[in-house]
């Protein structure tokens, strides 16, 4: 690449990445700053002196740091036993434990509910009694359903640590009398850590602010359901912007420190062996042991799915003190398929998901061919702002954004233009920062795939195309973009499926009911009574049957990489 096209590349998407990742959080910022025209830190003081904001705050923390070491506790102990051993099923095992993933958390609380409630398919299973298995719906709820959810996220960083690891290091620990056990704490544990702290680091991230599952559990008192419950207050009320930058802080802060930490070493770690780890085979009764484990996760993390789906067979108000729903219907499908708001939701998640596809597919080749074909020394920090959004949550992306609009729609030059109007005040048409915040958002999946691609296609075919009289664009078109075509569409199946099914953005800025996603419309449909907890349930599971076939998709063709899609 040339360096003068390298320069080009870079200056317009570190610019594309100001205007649409920096200012809106400098927006974030300021507002919490920046008050009647002065600095202040009133406000940002004034969040630690608020008991209830405090307690927001420490709620949302303690549903991180549990969710976070709950699912390390889960998925570790898997993922060595799919490195160490061979048994009969593992490979189905192996697929089963990222069945979860194809659930957000807060659609599988409609289920959840149903079956540990104090009158759910549990209690009236054994015959217990009303107990409230979930602590009264709230923290223990919550952070069951999001371990449930997100611990693919860390086996997957896990198993791609493990492959990476050269197996002669564990192979002369056994030779000096080490015992599988000690090797594992004192050899192949140290060796993951990066992996673990940036899987682990997005879960914390992830779970720290997110805002869907407290919803529906009707745990409110934590951070997420306060700045959501202040929306209305955005213009007017500094205190939602200084809650907002606390949690921007702790999650960039978070980020940062893994990066320092673990940033050199990820790579100087991830040496490749000339030969495979021996996996120990079991037979009889040992590899029924070993498969066990999965067995035990994956049926506990499929009761949410399993909530749902039965759900959305139940006629309305047929399951209460019973095992199974008393009278089944199909008719929550047709009604998914067929409500004004469920069409209107499928319509516009599917325009809002493709646009954000073709923004990420553009600008992603674009980083991915600075950071891995150009000689620029700037290229790594290319690279790292490209996957900063992983660190920053949905939830302050989008209040930014609401901001933004804010600020955007009472500009005067432009005030009485109803256009204007229409395009960026997102109280009538939030098209344009719902897909917005969905690209930036999912850049980084698009970055990384199209970074692996590049990374594994050898200059030397487009060196050969361009000796011929072949131009860059020609070459890109003939050359490039053919070779690296599964790894562009695993990112853009990842992108778009994840889109599709964005929660914190999706209820924020979605505020009116002809411009509501599938999630808005999931939650929404979910407080109406009579039916609608039923809808919700069948249009949950129509999202759980797409997001399966993508990421079914996105696994067979990225294999063991996909892991490295959920590192920040």
């Amino acid at each position: 690449m040339k360096k003068s096209t390298a320069w080009f590349i870079f200056t317009a998407t570190v610019s594309i990445l100001g205007i649409l990742f920096f200012w809106p959080l400098w927006k974030v910022v300021s507002g919490g700053f920046w008050v009647d025209g002065r600095l202040t830190f009133r406000y940002l003081f004034g969040v630690f002196e608020n008991p209830i904001y405090v307690e927001g705050l420490f709620n949302s923390l303690k549903i991180a740091l549990g969710t976070t070491g709950l699912a390390m506790l889960v998925a570790l102990p898997l993922a060595w036993l799919a490195n160490q051993f061979e048994f009969r099923g593992k490979a189905v095992f192996s697929s089963l434990v990222l069945v979860p993933m194809i659930l957000p958390p807060f659609v599988g609380a409609i289920g959840f509910q149903q079956m540990f409630g104090a009158y759910g398919m549990i209690n009236t299973l054994f015959g217990l009694g009303p107990i409230d298995w979930l602590g009264g719906g709230q923290y223990v709820g919550v952070v069951l359903l999001q371990t449930l959810s997100l611990y693919p996220i860390l086996y997957l960083n896990a198993v791609a640590s493990l492959a990476n690891i050269d197996p002669a290091m564990e192979e002369a620990a056994a030779n000096l009398g080490g015992t599988r056990l000690r090797r594992f704490f004192r050899i192949t544990l140290p060796l993951m850590a990066p992996g673990l702290f940036a899987g682990g680091t997005l879960i914390f991230i992830w779970s720290f602010t997110e805002l869907g599952t407290p919803l529906i559990m009707n745990y409110t008192r934590c951070a997420s359901v306060q700045v959501y419950d202040s929306l209305k207050e955005i213009g007017s009320n500094p205190f939602p912007y200084a809650l907002v930058m606390v949690m921007l802080v702790v999650s960039t802060g978070l980020y940062a420190i893994s990066k320092w930490l673990f940033g050199g070493r990820a790579y100087a770690m991830q040496s490749k062996a000339s030969t495979q780890s021996a996996s120990r085979k079991l037979i009889g009764m040992k590899g029924v042991l070993a498969a066990l484990p999965f067995a035990l996760v994956v049926g506990l993390a499929l009761l949410p799915h399993l909530g749902v789906v039965l759900t959305s067979f139940a006629a309305p108000g047929s399951w209460y003190q019973s095992v199974l729903p008393q009278e089944w219907t199909g008719g929550n499908y047709l009604e998914a398929l067929g409500h004004d708001m469920t069409v209107s939701s499928i319509r516009n998640s599917l325009l809002f998901s493709s646009l954000a596809v073709l923004f990420d597919i553009v600008v992603g080749i674009a980083i991915a061919f600075v950071v891995v074909r150009s000689t620029l020394r700037v290229r790594g920090v290319l690279d790292a702002v490209s996957m900063i959004p992983l660190a920053v949550p949905g939830l302050v992306m989008a209040f930014g954004f609401l901001s933004v609009s804010s600020w955007l729609s009472n500009l005067k030059v432009f005030a009485d233009w109803e256009g204007w109007q229409n395009l960026v005040d997102v109280r009538t048409n939030p098209t344009l920062f719902l897909v917005l915040a969905y690209s930036v958002r999912r850049l980084p999946y698009m970055v990384r795939s199209a970074v692996a691609g590049l990374q594994q296609t050898s200059v030397t075919f487009e060196e050969a195309a361009w000796n011929m009289g072949a131009s860059a664009a020609t070459t890109l078109r003939r050359i490039t973009i053919p070779l690296i075509l599964a790894n562009l569409i695993a990112g853009a199946l990842l992108t778009f499926a994840f889109s599709m099914l964005e929660v914190s953005d999706s209820l924020m800025l979605a505020q009116q009911a002809d411009y509501m996603p599938i999630t808005k419309a999931i939650f929404e449909l979910f407080q109406l009574l009579g039916t609608g907890k039923y809808v919700a349930a069948a249009l949950g599971v129509w999202a759980m049957a797409f997001l399966t076939t993508t990421l079914v998709g996105s696994s067979l063709l990225l294999g063991k990489k996909l892991g490295a899609v959920f590192r920040v």
